[in-house]
C-alpha cells in the first residue's frame, strides 16, 4: 500500500540535511530518513526511493529549504528566457539525454545577490530518455553535495511542466568534444592527466560520502571543463545511493552508457561502487588511445575501446602500439606505463580486484610530476580540409602563409637578378638557389603545422 507523504511532515526544521542521492527503479518504499546522529545539525536524511512526484517531494518542500538548504535560488520561467534570449539557437550549447542546454548571462538585475556571470541553462525534454525523477535527482543532490570536481548547480525552475536547471558555465565544453571533435589541437599530455586526476577525486568524494554515492554514469561527455582545463563532473540523473550496512551491492535497472558500463552490471543489474571504477577505466584508455570507447567507424574487431586495447596494456613494451598518434611521443613514458598499469587494474572482470578511486588519485597525482616528457614544442598538424566551417579562425596559418610568399619571392627577385650578373657569379646564386628552394620546401612543410598553445588561443 501506497501512502501519500511530503518531507515537510516528516524533517525537523532543525534539520540541515544532506541528500545522498534518489534513487527510483524500487517500489517498496516511498521515502526513508535515517539519522546518524543526535545532533540535527548533522542529521543525515537519506532518500531511498521517489517512484511518484505526487507521493513525495512536491515544489513547496523544495522552496522551504528544508531539503536542499539556501544553496540554490529558485527562478522563473521568465527569467530564464531573459537570461537566455528566449533560448536563443545563437546561444545553443549542445543536447543530451536530458535536454537542451543554452547559455545565459545572469547578473544582479535578475537575481539580486547573484554576482553576473555566464551561467548553462539546461531544459528538460519532456519527450527524452530522462523525466521529472531525473531533474529531481539533480536537484536534491547537488543542492547538497560542494565539491571542487562537482559542476556547480546555482539553481532551478518549477513551473507547472517546466523543468529547469541552471548551471555554471564550463567554457571549454566536455571531455568528449576536446578530445575527439575534429579540426581542433590535440590536448596535451598533462592535459589529459589533469583533467584525469580532476574526475577521479570528484569520484572519490562521492563514494567517500557517509552514505556513498554511486554515479553510474561517468563518461567522457559528462567530464565539464572550465577555461583552464579543471575538470568537474555532470549529469547526475541516474545517480544512486550505494549499498547500507552488510549489503555488498544494490539491485537496479541497467542504465547508463554502453561501452561504459561495467560487465557485471551489465548482466546482472548488481550496482556498487566499483562499477563507477570500470568506467573510470574506460575513460582512462581514452585519454591514451585518443579513441572513444565504441566507434563504429574503425574495423570490425576494433570498434569496442576495452577488447582492442585491454590485450596490450598487459605489455609494457607495447604500450606505444595504443597511444595516441596525435601527442606524436610528446608524453612521459614512465607516466604512461603506470596509466596502463591503472588502467588495467580498473578494467578488471572481478570488481574487487579494481583499486578505489582513493587509490587512484593516489597513483595519478604523481604522473602530473614526472620530467621524462621529451624536450620540444608539441606541433599539431592541421587536417587537409578547410576548418574555416567549424568556426575556427587560425590566424597562425595564415602567419605562416605570409612567411612562405615572402620567400617565393626573394626567390623571384633572385631570379631576375641573376640575368644582370657574370656567368661566375650566376654559379654562385644556383646555389645559393638550392639553398632557398630548400627552405621554400621547409617552409611549405611547416604551413601545415601550428603550435598547440598558439593555436589554442585563437579558438
Amino acid at each position: 500500500m501506497a501512502f501519500k507523504i511530503t518531507l515537510k511532515a516528516i524533517i525537523p526544521s532543525c534539520f540541515n540535511v544532506k541528500i545522498d542521492v534518489l534513487p527510483f527503479e524500487d517500489k517498496n518504499n516511498i521515502v526513508r530518513v535515517s539519522k546518524n546522529s543526535n545532533n540535527c545539525g548533522h542529521s543525515r536524511l537519506a532518500l531511498s526511493d521517489i517512484s511518484d512526484p505526487e507521493s513525495s517531494l512536491s515544489i513547496s518542500d523544495l522552496s522551504s529549504n528544508a531539503i536542499i538548504g539556501s544553496n540554490l535560488h529558485i527562478f522563473t520561467h521568465s527569467e530564464l528566457k531573459v537570461m537566455t534570449s528566449n533560448f536563443s539557437s545563437s546561444n545553443f550549447l549542445g543536447e543530451g539525454g536530458f535536454g537542451p542546454v543554452h547559455k545565459g548571462f545572469i547578473d544582479d538585475k535578475i537575481k539580486p545577490g547573484l554576482k553576473a556571470q555566464p551561467v548553462a541553462v539546461k531544459l528538460l525534454d519532456l519527450e527524452g530518455s530522462q523525466g521529472h525523477l531525473e531533474w529531481l535527482t539533480e536537484v536534491v543532490l547537488l543542492g547538497q553535495l560542494r565539491h571542487p570536481n562537482l559542476v556547480k548547480l546555482i539553481g532551478y525552475c518549477w513551473e507547472d511542466e517546466q523543468r529547469l536547471l541552471v548551471y555554471e558555465y564550463m567554457a571549454r565544453g566536455n571531455l568528449e568534444n576536446q578530445l575527439f571533435r575534429r579540426c581542433s589541437s590535440s590536448l596535451p599530455w598533462l592535459t589529459r592527466m589533469k583533467i584525469a586526476v580532476d574526475a577521479a577525486k570528484g569520484l572519490a568524494f562521492l563514494h567517500g560520502e557517509e552514505k556513498p554515492v554511486i554515479y553510474r554514469d561517468f563518461k567522457a561527455s559528462n567530464i565539464l571543463l572550465d577555461s583552464d582545463y579543471t575538470a568537474k563532473l555532470s549529469d547526475f540523473g541516474l545517480a544512486k545511493d550505494g549499498p547500507e550496512g552488510s549489503d555488498t551491492h544494490v539491485t537496479t535497472r541497467v542504465m547508463g552508457t554502453y561501452g561504459y558500463a561495467a560487465p557485471e552490471y551489465m548482466m546482472t543489474g548488481y550496482l556498487t561502487t566499483k562499477s563507477d571504477v570500470y568506467s573510470f577505466g574506460v575513460v582512462l584508455l581514452e585519454l591514451l588511445t585518443g579513441r572513444q570507447a565504441i566507434d563504429k567507424k574503425r574495423p570490425s574487431r576494433e570498434q569496442n575501446l576495452v577488447e582492442w586495447a585491454k590485450p596490450f596494456l598487459k605489455d609494457s613494451h607495447k604500450h606505444d602500439r595504443i597511444m595516441d598518434s596525435r601527442l606524436e611521443g610528446q608524453y612521459s613514458t614512465q607516466g604512461a606505463k603506470k596509466v596502463a598499469a591503472l588502467a588495467y587494474q580498473c578494467l578488471s572482470q572481478k570488481p574487487k580486484s579494481r583499486p578505489t578511486m582513493t587509490n587512484v588519485v593516489k597513483i595519478l597525482e604523481p604522473v602530473l610530476d614526472l620530467k621524462d616528457i621529451p624536450i620540444g614544442p608539441f606541433v599539431y598538424v592541421v587536417p587537409s580540409f578547410d576548418c574555416k566551417s567549424s568556426g575556427l579562425n587560425n590566424g597562425c596559418l595564415e602567419k605562416k602563409r605570409g612567411e612562405e610568399k615572402e620567400e617565393e619571392n626573394k626567390v623571384k627577385i633572385s631570379d631576375q637578378n641573376d640575368k644582370e650578373i657574370s656567368a661566375g657569379e650566376k654559379r654562385e646564386n644556383g646555389c645559393r638557389q638550392r639553398r632557398l628552394g630548400h627552405m621554400k620546401q621547409k617552409n611549405q612543410l611547416k604551413s601545415a603545422t601550428v603550435h598547440s598553445d598558439t593555436y589554442l588561443l585563437g579558438l
